[in-house]
């Protein structure tokens, strides 16, 4: 009888025990101090598909990156049409989204980067927008981070490499809205191949669509049909028109943003390639810190720790074509050859 009192006490004891945490828990769960700071969600906006294998992907997989790495919530919206960007990022904004991240220059006028624009980065000041430039921003707002996608230095390579490798001596940029950084890419390819081949012919050509590759394809035959032995290429879908062009020739290209040796393998060159990770990550950082405006320069270098990298060794060149370029990125990466940002049209050359 002794023993079974004591179980009853015992039991009766446990129960109130269990209750009593029970209550403090649900107490605690409801009561307890909010984290400190904002709970950050990040939208990305996308100018074409995700799945591009080009300048889209390396957006969507650096937003998938910086979700991977900190659990942070993200969503993003593709193939976003310039007049519909400035909707596309309230929609988010409305749903909670305190991080804009717009992966494209050509959206900056819908944030309004600077104090005299009134774009939505000054309707939302509580949000913060991620621009992409390729230069500092005078005046820029306190909400607003820069992203320098360090565009020129990398053609200046490029040219180089095309101007070392052509045997016609005539060589041409295709690129697709005629933007500021295009101008300054073009501009840094031809000072790059003069420097190199005095007598090469660099000819230009925009096709104000980065993503065409059917008018990409037409301007390509009617340069081959000039004499043109080697096309850079700074346009996105635009590239594969450019890649059918020059299949069966003897045509040679170099691409942008990602590895695309295995489409055209026998006229592939090299590739000015990016890894967007790192910029956003840092970004991020920054803004969790609450440093809700700066500035980041994309690095160049000589592989994907530094963001901006040309693809080494270069592909269906001479060896010395080869190290001569390899010498160049490594001058261009010490700062030995510094690359002026000239944005001034060049004209359609040569």
């Amino acid at each position: 009888m002794r023993r079974k009192a004591i179980g009853r006490t015992t039991i009766a004891l446990a129960i109130v025990i269990i209750a009593i945490i029970a209550v403090s828990s649900v107490y605690f769960l409801y009561n307890q101090a909010p984290p400190s700071g904002p709970t950050l969600k990040v939208a990305a906006i996308l100018p074409g598909f995700a799945n591009d294998a080009d300048y889209n992907t390396l957006g969507y997989l650096a937003l998938s990156a910086l979700h991977n790495q900190t659990g942070v919530v993200t969503a993003y919206a593709e193939n976003v049409a310039v007049p519909d960007a400035g909707t596309k990022m309230e929609q988010y904004i409305g749903n909670g989204y305190n991080v804009i991240w717009a992966h494209g220059a050509q959206f900056n006028t819908a944030i309004g980067l600077d104090n005299k624009s009134n774009g939505l980065a000054a309707k939302y000041p509580a949000v913060t927008f991620i621009a992409e430039t390729d230069a500092p921003v005078t005046g820029q707002r306190s909400n607003v981070w820069i992203i320098d996608r360090n565009f020129p230095i990398g053609y200046y390579a490029i040219g180089a490499a095309a101007a070392l490798a052509t045997t016609t001596g005539k060589i041409a940029y295709i690129g697709g809205v005629q933007l500021p950084f295009s101008n300054a890419e073009a501009n840094a390819a031809i000072q790059a191949a003069k420097s190199v081949n005095s007598s090469v012919q660099v000819y230009r050509y925009w096709s104000n669509n980065f993503n065409d590759p059917v008018g990409a394809q037409t301007q390509a035959q009617s340069m081959i049909g000039l004499g043109i032995d080697v096309i850079m290429s700074s346009t996105n879908l635009g590239v594969f028109g450019i890649m059918k062009a020059v299949n069966g020739t003897s045509v040679l290209i170099t691409t942008k943003y990602t590895d695309k040796s295995s489409y055209a393998p026998r006229n592939y060159i090299t590739s000015y390639e990016y890894d967007f990770s790192v910029a956003l990550r840092y970004v991020y950082d920054a803004i969790v810190a609450g440093n809700d405006n700066g500035y980041y320069k994309i690095p160049f270098g000589t592989s994907t720790s530094a963001g901006g990298f040309i693809q080494l060794p270069l592909h269906n060149v001479a060896s010395t074509v080869n190290d001569r370029v390899t010498t160049i990125v490594n001058q261009l990466a010490a700062g030995t050859i510094v690359v002026p940002f000239n944005s001034t049209a060049p004209g359609p050359g040569p």
